[in-house]
Order: structure tokens, then C-alpha cells, then sequence
């Protein structure tokens, strides 16, 4: 069975009704990734607790958005890309950042220019990056402590992008006016 259930409150594992009921009453509705996740709570729960950390680091918006949607461009995440477009409308991160991203195209700021390269970097080389990455990187401003969350951003993502490829996950509503496909640059 290839079709991947969408838990709701009612039907939804003991463990993962507290996350679904938090996110209902949050967002006014439960994300279809997050409904699918929810057949594995610790899967939800480590997701959430990730995406949550991060918001609550020394990471600012830009930043954050900066990670997140390199990595889901670079997955070619069909759901995650229209999600954090969503997202970084929500928290107020200039459309021409967002652009940007969602057409791989170099941005403005050199430093979060610097962040995505290196963001980019890590992902296509499984983490193994050379010593003159990691001096440019820090040369462009960015901390040890960076590394390692942009390493807590990649987990977090390869969880949601995963988890979108396999599930096929739908396209919820609010998500729709940002529906997204990979360009032929990054194929």
C-alpha cells in the first residue's frame, strides 16, 4: 500500500494528538505532511522539536529561511518549497530573498549568499567539506555554532523532504498560490 494515511485528531496514534491539537489551534489547520507524520510520533515530534529550535536560535529569519529553503530546492520538495514560501511570508523575510531561492539564483546579501553556498555545499557532499569552505564560511561572518545548525537544518529537512517524496504529499490550500517546480538550472 503505496497511499500514506492523513491522521486527524480523531483517528490519530495516542502519542501524537497533543502535536496535531497544538498545531490545529496554532495555524487553524494541521499541515498534510505533518497529518502524515503523525504515523510515526517520534518522527513528528523530533521534526517539531527541530523546527522549533531552530526558530528559537541565533539564527534571524533571513537566515533561517536561507537554510531551509536551499535544502528543499535542492530536494526538489514540491510541498516543502510552497510551505516555507508560506512561512517566510509569514515572518516578514523580503520576497526577493524568497525569490531568489526558489529560482537558485545568487542572492543580494553576500553574507546569506555565503550561508546558502555553504548550506548547498554540505548537502551535495554529505557533509564533507573542504577546510577552504569552512574558512570562507567563517570569513563571511558565520560561527562554529552555525555549522552545526545549519547541520540541524539539514536533518529537520531531510525528514520533511523525505517524508514528501515518498508520501507524495499533497498540496494543502494555503500553500497553493506558491506551488513551485524544479527549473532545469538545478536538474
Amino acid at each position: 500500500m503505496t497511499d500514506f494515511p492523513r491522521y486527524t485528531l480523531e483517528n490519530a496514534p495516542d502519542a501524537a494528538q497533543a502535536k496535531l491539537a497544538a498545531l490545529q489551534k496554532s495555524f487553524g489547520f494541521v499541515p498534510s505532511m505533518l497529518k502524515i507524520m503523525a504515523g510515526a510520533p517520534p518522527l513528528l515530534n523530533v521534526y517539531l522539536d527541530a523546527h522549533q529550535a531552530l526558530q528559537s536560535s541565533i539564527l534571524s529569519k533571513e537566515e533561517l529561511t536561507v537554510i531551509w529553503q536551499s535544502i528543499n530546492v535542492e530536494h526538489s520538495c514540491l510541498f516543502c518549497v510552497p510551505a516555507h514560501t508560506n512561512i517566510a511570508n509569514m515572518m516578514g523575510v523580503d520576497e526577493n530573498i524568497t525569490n531568489a531561492l526558489r529560482n537558485e539564483t545568487p542572492l543580494a546579501d553576500t553574507k546569506l549568499e555565503a550561508l546558502r553556498t555553504f548550506v548547498l555545499s554540505m548537502v551535495r557532499k554529505r557533509g564533507e567539506v573542504s577546510e577552504s569552505e569552512l574558512s570562507e564560511f567563517f570569513a563571511a561572518g558565520y560561527s562554529h555554532e552555525h555549522v552545526l545548525l545549519v547541520i540541524l537544518g539539514i536533518g529537520q529537512k531531510v525528514m520533511s523532504n523525505y517524508t514528501n517524496h515518498v508520501a507524495k504529499t499533497p498540496l494543502d490550500t494555503p500553500f497553493k498560490k506558491f506551488e513551485w517546480a524544479k527549473t532545469s538550472k538545478g536538474a
